[in-house]
Formats: structure tokens, C-alpha cells, sequence
């Protein structure tokens, strides 16, 4: 998935319901917590590893990333689903999956696709848009 769509819960929503379990993303933004956040989330919601590089500074700000989307140990404790965070410089930096315990957390975890209800998702896929969201510039 690329940087834009990684904005976008559906892309990492599709992609694991293809049978994705690590996500790549490469992108050419600036990374900053609510990006981080959202790129996280995307990890958690989906149970699928991801992982994010991007430009380093100054022509972004670096900060290349990688999440496991195991939000819970085996005592259903929470934890930080974080496995590397580069700094702003250039670099080689390696994440290391646990890909047999991802699989063991998606065989009992709610998120995924375990518990959707696409019959209720006339919303999601109606191609009316409505203020303030109209934009001009869209391209559907």
C-alpha cells in the first residue's frame, strides 16, 4: 500500500482480507504522531504486521516505522505493538515479525474479520459525498 492510501482504512482492510499479514508501506510524507497514530492503527484494527520507511530528513522527517498488530499478550495484557521506530537519519533498520504469533492472535482476537457486518455498510459505500466533505479536486 502506498503512502496515500494508507490514510484510508479500506486499503489495509482489503489487503487483509486477501490474506495479508504484513503490510509494506513506502512513503514520502512527514511522519508526526497523528500519521504514527493512525499507521498503528491500521496494524491494530486489521491484526496484520506493518511496516512503514520513509525519506529521511531534511526532505522529510524520517522516522520509518514497524508494528506487529498483536495488541494483547497471552495474559490479555496490553501492550505497545511497536517493533522499531528510525530516527531522522538515513539508515538501514531491520524489524524482526513473529509471524506464528500473529497467526495464534488472529485465531482468537475480535478485529480482523471475525466479527464485520458488511450488510450495515450502505454508508461506507455510497459514493455521495456531502458537505463539508465535497471537494472539487476529488477524483472517485
Amino acid at each position: 500500500m502506498i503512502c496515500y492510501d494508507r490514510e484510508f482504512p479500506e486499503s489495509a482492510r482489503i489487503l487483509m482480507l486477501k490474506g495479508a499479514e504484513i503490510i509494506l508501506t513506502p512513503n514520502a510524507c512527514g511522519l508526526e504522531i497523528n500519521r504514527l497514530t493512525q499507521f498503528r492503527t491500521r496494524a491494530y484494527e486489521n491484526m496484520v504486521g506493518v511496516v512503514m520507511a520513509n525519506y529521511p530528513a531534511p526532505m522529510n522527517n524520517g522516522h520509518s516505522v514497524a508494528y506487529d498488530g498483536i495488541a494483547f499478550d497471552e495474559k490479555e495484557n496490553s501492550r505497545d505493538t511497536l517493533i522499531i521506530e528510525a530516527g531522522e537519519h538515513e539508515g538501514i533498520f531491520m524489524a524482526e515479525f513473529d509471524i506464528d504469533a500473529l497467526r495464534k492472535y488472529r485465531n482468537h482476537e475480535t478485529w480482523g474479520n471475525s466479527f464485520r457486518k458488511p450488510s450495515r455498510y450502505d454508508l461506507l459505500v455510497s459514493k455521495e459525498v456531502k458537505p463539508p466533505f465535497v471537494r472539487e479536486s476529488a477524483r472517485r
